[in-house]
């Protein structure tokens, strides 16, 4: 029998990003689960982030998000990396634009790997750098009446 890191299950998928999408409707658990899907993996790792009702001591009543242009594409590279970086089985990425209410799903990432570890991994890498990197702008309306922008999603 060869080494397990010898199997084609152990690698990294060539075609792994499965899912990739900007949108300004309803975000869906059960696509991002189903397009990360994978027999060979032994671990998916799921991230949501919601609106939460508050921020830095405020009350959040709503957010909306804008982004530029490019952000899809930019979401693609930072999934390029991930996938490079890690044995990505599959992956998938989305977040929401526009109005949003407290408990809205605002976006939604996933990766598969051979090993809980890796998508773990992979997983908190693909959320943080999309966090950090993609054009996406929050705009929080508080209770209070004030509001104030986010530059980052």
């Amino acid at each position: 029998m060869a080494p397990i890191s010898d199997h084609p299950g152990e690698q990294g998928a060539s075609d792994a990003i499965k899912l990739i999408a900007v949108r300004d409707t309803p975000l869906s658990l059960d696509e991002v689960f189903r397009a990360v899907g994978d027999d060979a993996s032994g671990g998916t790792a799921l991230f949501v982030g919601t609106v939460r009702n508050h921020d830095g001591g405020a009350d959040v009543d709503r957010l909306g998000y804008s982004c530029h242009p490019s952000a899809e594409a930019e979401m693609r590279r930072i999934a390029e990396k991930v996938v490079a970086d890690f044995p990505v089985r599959a992956l998938a990425a989305v977040h929401r634009v526009g109005d949003l209410g407290v408990g809205d799903l605002a976006v939604v990432v996933a990766v598969s790997c051979p090993h809980r570890g890796e998508a773990f991994e992979a997983c908190r890498k693909l959320i943080d750098d999309l966090k950090h990197d993609v054009p996406i702008w929050k705009h929080q309306t508080f209770s209070d009446g004030t509001e104030e922008w986010v530059g980052a999603c």
